[in-house]
C-alpha cells in the first residue's frame, strides 16, 4: 500500500480507503461482526490506514463495530465519519448541516466509536437550507476544540465547495481537505466540474461506489456470477451493461478480475483519487485490494475511456473546441499552457 498527502495537509492517507457501509446487518444485506473483523484485518495488514464510516450507516452499528475493531490501535488509523443524515426522522433538527445537528451528531459518533476525536469529518451531503457560512464556522470550532482534526465534504456542487474554500481562506477557518464523490466507469459526470475544481484547489477525492454497486464486478454480465444485490438487474441500462462487458473483456485479456480493472481505472488518470473499497465478504475485499498492484496499459485505459465516454457539455465542450483559434489566433497553437488545468 502506498500513501499520499490528504489535500493541502500533511496527513498521510493510504491509496485506498476501507468503506464500512456494509458493516452491520441492520439493513438486511451487510456483514456480520466476524466478517467485518476479517475484512478490517486484511485491509490493515495490506497497509491501509483510512477507515470510512458514517453516523447513519446500518443505523449506527457500523460506527460501533469500527470503534471495537480499532481498539487500542485507534491512533494508528485515520478514522473518517460523516454527519448530516437524520437519526430521528420525527425531529426537524436531527438532520442537516446546521450547528445544532453537527454538535449532536459528533458527540453521538464519538460515543459509538469509543474515541475522543475524529481524524476526518465529512459533511455527508449539501443541505441547501443551511448557509455554508454557518457550516464552515461550526466545523472550524470543532477543529479548534480538538474533537475533529480535518474536514471534507461529500455530494455537493462545485460552486458551493469553491465558495466554502474561499471563505475559509479569507477568514482563517479550517478549509476542506477532500471530497467524497461517486466515480466509476458508469458514472463519470464529476469530470465536468468537480474533478477540475479538485485538481486546481488541491483537494483529494475519495471515490464512492467505484464498482457501481457491483455492476462492474461482472455480477450481471458473467454467467453464474449473479447473486444478492442492492441493484435491480432490470434497472441496469444497456449502456451500463455494454461498459461492464468491455471491462470483462479487458479483465480476461489481462488475467485479472473485472473488479480489479474497474478499480484500477479510477486511479489511472488521477493518482489523488482514492477508491473506497466496500465489500460484504473477505474474499471480495481481497480481490479489490489486488487492484492496487494493477497498472493498466495506456491503450487499455484509452479503450475503457472510449467505451464509457461522456459529453462534458457547456461550457467545457465549447471552451475546448478547436474553434478556439477564433479566441487566441494562430499563435495560440504555439503557446504551451499550464498542465493539469483540466
Amino acid at each position: 500500500m502506498r500513501y499520499r498527502l490528504l489535500g493541502r495537509t500533511g496527513l498521510r492517507v493510504s491509496e485506498a480507503f476501507l468503506g464500512t457501509m456494509t458493516f452491520g446487518e441492520d439493513w438486511g444485506w451487510g456483514a456480520g461482526e466476524e466478517e467485518c473483523r476479517a475484512m478490517f484485518t486484511a485491509y490493515a495488514e495490506a497497509g491501509g490506514n483510512v477507515i470510512d464510516t458514517a453516523n447513519r450507516y446500518t443505523e449506527g452499528s457500523s460506527e460501533r463495530i469500527v470503534g471495537a475493531l480499532l481498539g487500542s490501535d485507534r491512533d494508528r488509523f485515520v478514522l473518517s465519519t460523516k454527519y448530516t443524515l437524520t437519526m430521528d426522522g420525527t425531529d426537524p433538527n436531527a438532520s442537516g448541516n446546521h450547528r445544532k445537528n453537527l454538535a449532536r451528531s459528533v458527540e453521538a459518533s464519538l460515543q459509538r466509536l469509543g474515541t475522543d476525536y475524529i481524524d476526518l469529518l465529512w459533511v455527508h451531503i449539501w443541505d441547501p437550507n443551511t448557509p455554508i457560512e454557518e457550516t464552515m464556522r461550526a466545523l472550524d470550532d470543532l477543529v479548534r476544540a480538538g474533537k475533529v482534526l480535518y474536514i471534507g465534504i461529500s455530494d455537493a456542487p462545485a460552486w458551493l465547495i469553491s465558495r466554502a474554500q474561499t471563505m475559509a481562506e479569507l477568514r482563517g477557518w479550517t478549509p476542506f481537505a477532500g471530497l467524497q464523490l461517486p466515480y466509476s466507469l458508469l458514472k463519470r459526470d464529476i469530470e465536468r466540474e468537480l474533478l477540475p475544481m479538485a485538481a486546481n484547489l488541491d483537494l483529494s477525492v475519495a471515490a464512492w461506489s467505484p464498482l457501481a454497486a457491483g455492476v462492474l464486478s461482472g455480477k450481471f454480465t458473467r454467467s453464474g456470477s449473479e447473486g444478492p444485490s442492492r441493484v435491480d438487474r432490470a434497472a441496469v441500462s444497456e449502456r451500463d451493461l455494454s461498459i461492464a462487458r468491455t471491462v470483462d473483456a479487458v479483465a480476461d485479456e489481462l488475467g485479472v478480475s473485472s473488479s480489479q480493472v474497474a478499480l484500477a481505472w479510477t486511479r489511472a488518470h488521477r493518482p489523488w483519487i482514492h477508491p473506497i473499497l466496500g465489500a460484504r465478504k473477505p474474499a471480495q475485499l481481497a480481490d479489490n485490494l489486488a487492484a492496487l498492484d494493477l497498472e493498466l496499459p495506456d491503450d487499455t485505459v484509452a479503450r475503457l475511456d472510449k467505451a464509457s465516454a461522456i459529453e462534458l457539455g457547456f461550457p467545457m465542450d465549447f471552451i475546448l473546441d478547436t474553434t478556439n483559434d477564433f479566441v487566441y489566433g494562430p499563435s495560440g497553437q504555439r503557446t504551451e499552457g499550464r498542465s493539469g488545468q483540466y
